[in-house]
């Protein structure tokens, strides 16, 4: 369950992120609300996920799925550049955040 929570934090990043943006220096009420209230979301889910997970896997995942996602959107929807190097790079990060995830059950386990 502790791994849902991250994914679920990450993924609210990525909305505060993007609220935050729209919220044009918190000076557009709606969208400044929205980003504060996925603000706290997301940590208290990363906050929750923490009890179960290490922090150093926990925390490059919560930010990962957030840069990956924030730039994913950036592309999508706000007209953001997406050339080929911009690309391989998200990917090299996505592959870096599954492989934390496949290895941090075998943190206890010897080599």
């Amino acid at each position: 369950m502790a791994w849902f929570y991250l994914i679920l934090a990450g993924l609210s990043e990525i909305v505060w992120a993007f609220g935050l943006k729209e919220s044009h220096g918190f000076t557009v009420l709606s969208w400044s609300l929205l980003t504060i209230l996925f603000l706290f979301v997301s940590f208290a889910l990363f906050a929750k996920a923490m009890k179960k997970i290490p922090i150093g896997s926990a925390y490059a995942v919560f930010t990962g799925i957030g840069a990956a996602g924030t730039a994913l959107v950036g592309m999508l929807f706000l007209n953001e550049s997406a050339g080929f190097w911009k690309i391989l790079s998200l990917l090299v990060l996505i592959v870096g955040i599954i492989g934390l995830k496949l290895v941090d059950g075998k943190a206890g386990e010897k080599d």
